[in-house]
This record gives structure tokens, C-alpha cells and sequence, in this order.
């Protein structure tokens, strides 16, 4: 069975994260608003980034390290930017330390 962190954009454009194993579904579930929640009054919604995962602690995994993300770095991943991604990643880190 195949698991899938995702990206949503929202309709006010703030991104939102999950994870499912069945993911057709479950962006149906968010662009319907069938469950109150962060999405529920931000449709409609657009998938803008999915990877699949072999299992759900992965998938889970990655949607927490995604939620923790900046916009700019969201904005990268979503973009295929790889590089950007570890420039942000670097950038945060020596913020962190300072």
C-alpha cells in the first residue's frame, strides 16, 4: 500500500500539509469541506505537491517536517527547486544559531 504526504494551496493562499493513503480521496474530502477543519473555510483548494511514500510513518513524517517549513520554502519544493530547498534549510539553520 502506498501512503502520500501532500501540499494544498489554499484559496487565500496559505498552504496546508497532510498525509493519506488514498489521496484522491482525500482531496476530494478537503475540496468538499465534509470535515471542519483549516481547510473547511478555505476552498477551493489545489493539490500543488504530493510524493508517495512506502509507508504511513513516512508519509507522516514528512508532513510534520513540511508544516515546520517557511512559505518561501514551500514555495520551493512545490517548484522542483532542490537547491533552494537546502539554501533555505542552510539559511535557517545559521538563523537558529545565532
Amino acid at each position: 500500500m502506498a501512503f502520500y504526504a501532500y501540499l494544498l494551496r489554499c484559496r487565500d493562499g496559505a498552504y496546508y500539509a497532510g498525509h493519506t493513503d488514498d489521496l484522491e480521496a482525500r482531496f476530494a474530502q478537503h475540496q468538499s469541506g465534509v470535515f471542519e477543519g483549516y481547510t473547511s473555510n478555505r476552498r477551493p483548494v489545489t493539490l500543488v505537491w504530493c510524493e508517495m511514500f512506502a509507508s504511513r510513518d513516512e508519509a507522516f513524517a514528512a508532513e510534520r517536517k513540511i508544516k515546520g517549513w517557511s512559505r518561501a520554502k514551500k514555495e520551493a519544493l512545490i517548484a522542483g527547486d532542490w537547491q533552494r530547498v537546502s539554501m533555505l534549510a542552510r539559511n535557517r539553520q545559521v538563523v537558529g544559531k545565532t
